[in-house]
């Protein structure tokens, strides 16, 4: 049976394409010379308490549409100036409603990392990553066999950019450590099902090797959630739909700051 994982992965192949046809990779490893070296997330996330990543996010297959976001770069500013540690932003066109043109007026509205977050299937992506100013890439293990896998691990390092490897099971999590991770974000939702249950982390959390980071990624509507995923180990958190359909999204990112801040959160640190 298709999944909506399945369903995603062939729109984003069939966009890909286009955008391949459009761009040649070598022109992307031209731009990627131009921009400026990528930031180093790990300092961020290896300090006490939790950080929070905030994402720029229009819609989801399990909401439709969450914002308009007419200025992504405005968003972006506001989350910094909330505090945010990092800006994740979603650039899947079909079923999210992003682009690459958003990860652009990011980068030049804000000083923090940002966070490529899409379905990358092939190391032409990573480097329109890179060219377009990001300094992690999303990659998700349900998304990749395991060759594919500890590839672009790999060709992400090369490029400069902080792969953060997304797992939902306690297999993906076994993957992800073979495959050489430092960064795991464990995801609440699963993407074939797109059912959320956020007593995830605290399951596979224990099966993370020591020495990787941790990001509790989807279920934080509040501060009571992030102090959750705190407990559970989390050393950061990425928090979308709750954020974007804020009112006040500056003080919305600045109260999971100020809770993450916490010395409850410091988990020995």
């Amino acid at each position: 049976m298709t999944s909506v994982l399945d369903e995603i992965i062939v729109g984003v192949r069939e966009d890909l394409s286009i955008r391949q046809e459009k761009t040649s990779i070598e022109e992307l490893k031209a731009l990627a010379e131009k921009v400026p070296a990528a930031l180093d997330p790990f300092p961020i996330f290896d300090e006490a308490g939790v950080a929070v990543i905030a994402e720029v996010k229009r819609s989801s297959p399990s909401k439709g549409d969450l914002s308009e976001i007419v200025d992504p770069a405005l968003l972006a500013n506001e989350y910094e100036a909330g505090g945010a540690s990092c800006i994740s932003v979603l650039t899947e066109e079909r079923r999210f409603k992003g682009c690459l043109a958003d990860l652009i007026a990011v980068r030049k509205a804000v000083e923090i990392p940002i966070l490529r977050k899409d379905f990358i299937v092939s190391s032409y992506q990573l480097w329109e990553s890179r060219a377009h100013g990001a300094d992690l890439a999303l990659l998700i293990v349900a998304a990749l066999d395991q060759e594919a896998l500890v590839s672009l691990i790999e060709r992400s390092k090369t490029i400069g950019l902080t792969p953060l490897v997304e797992v939902h099971t306690e297999e993906e999590v076994k993957r992800a450590a073979d495959a050489g991770a430092k960064l795991i974000g464990i995801n609440a939702r699963n993407l074939k099902t797109l059912e959320v249950d956020r007593n995830t982390f605290a399951k596979l959390a224990p099966l993370v090797p020591s020495g990787c980071i941790m990001v509790a990624e989807s279920g934080v509507r509040d501060k009571h959630d992030l102090i959750t995923y705190a407990n559970a180990g989390a050393h950061a958190v990425l928090v979308g739909e709750s954020l974007v359909v804020n009112k006040d999204p500056r003080a919305a990112v600045h109260e999971l700051v100020t809770a993450g801040a916490h010395p409850a959160t410091n988990h020995g640190r």
